[in-house]
């Protein structure tokens, strides 16, 4: 398995991006919101490459999150759930990366780490409950 193929790898380069974020949010004064947004939105994007890569889907090499969610939800319909959240991530991917593109204010960066929050943990439930259906002896 290659480090690309690898879900565990996807899962902990997207938590870096993900505490990282929160991490510049609770700590540095003043606070990068740019940057935090732009890692909440990459630790989303990461997430979602995971669940295909867990699929043996084809990984594109694209930040559009509305493109990988709607791969996902090929896969599995229950992503239609965190379609909003996913959606609301979306405008962080290259945008914040230059000047004067996209205001943002700390609710924002708030809000983009919550939800970046609830991908996370959306996507490893779904993957655990795929790995219980794979080996339920080992969920006992």
């Amino acid at each position: 398995m290659t480090v690309e193929n690898n879900p565990a790898e996807w899962i902990r380069i997207a938590e870096m991006d993900l505490s990282s974020s929160h991490h510049l949010y609770e700590n540095h004064h003043p606070k990068p919101l740019e940057i935090i947004c732009f890692h909440t939105q990459q630790a989303a994007e990461k997430m979602l490459k995971c669940f295909l890569v867990v699929h043996s889907i084809d990984i594109p090499k694209i930040h559009d999150l509305n493109v990988l969610w709607n791969m996902c939800l090929e896969i599995d319909e229950k992503f239609d759930g965190i379609f909003s959240t996913v959606t609301s991530l979306n405008r962080y991917s290259v945008i914040p990366r230059y000047p004067n593109e996209l205001q943002i204010e700390d609710h924002d960066a708030a809000k983009a780490l919550e939800n970046a929050d609830t991908v996370m943990d959306f996507v490893k439930s779904i993957l655990s409950e795929k790995e219980q259906a794979t080996n339920p002896d080992e969920a006992e």
